[in-house]
């Protein structure tokens, strides 16, 4: 008897805890929209010459950039300072925004496409996140598919930046809204079933499934919608 009650007990605390960083991240999440949007608005301002003329040497240095900044977060993930980092890398993400909300904002119809992308990306979130949040399901065994279909989408993509396939590039943005949308109901049922217990690198996770499911559903629907100013 007694054994059962310290069961249920551990069983308890346990529930409180993965809640309580669910909560945490969720937060932190909703906070970190707004240095994204502060670098968004800045980010349509500046000009993007260097990237269009050199796009490899553009996105190596970035990802270089966002390598270390991963490894700063990861390493100060109990501290405050991991807060800032995250926030400030959240803020360099916004910037990276510029480009595409540029190019979407000069077709006719560039707002309505934003807006749809935006209010996809919420809707996704929000049922995924409901479907992961149940501790009764498991979804760990897509872990590995989402990780290969990754990988193999951001190989295409290196692949197609000296191809410049117009039908690929679609095709490329289709399968990761697909991929990055398993990654919102994987990491949040990773956070309520206890496969991830801090909060810092759970935002760090879900914001970037959420950030490159609004670009990749962007993509698509310019390629789609978009009408060319005359």
């Amino acid at each position: 008897m007694s054994d059962n009650i310290q069961v249920l007990s551990r069983d308890a605390s346990a529930n409180v805890a993965q809640n309580r960083v669910l909560r945490n991240t969720y937060a932190l999440l909703g906070l970190s929209l707004i240095p994204t949007a502060i670098g968004a608005m800045l980010g349509m301002q500046m000009n993007f010459s260097f990237m269009a003329q050199h796009p490899i040497t553009f996105t190596l240095g970035f990802f270089a950039v966002m390598f270390v900044l991963f490894q700063a977060i990861a390493a100060n993930q109990n501290r405050a300072l991991g807060i800032w980092l995250l926030l400030g890398m959240t803020f360099l993400f916004g910037l990276m925004l510029g480009p595409i909300l540029q190019v979407a904002f000069a077709l006719r119809n560039g707002a309505e496409i934003v807006g749809l992308a935006a209010g996809g990306t919420a809707l996704t979130f929000l049922s995924l996140a409901a479907i992961g949040s149940s501790p009764a399901r498991d979804f760990s065994g897509l872990g590995k598919f989402l990780f290969v279909g990754l990988i193999l989408a951001v190989i295409a993509s290196l692949v197609n930046m000296f191809l410049h396939i117009p039908v690929m590039s679609l095709a490329i943005s289709g399968i990761s809204v697909l991929i990055f949308s398993g990654y919102i109901l994987y990491d949040v049922n990773q956070i309520v079933r206890g496969g991830q217990t801090n909060y810092v690198m759970a935002t760090l996770a879900l914001y970037l499934d959420i950030y490159n499911l609004f670009v990749n559903l962007l993509y698509l629907l310019m390629s789609i919608m978009g009408n060319n100013r005359e």
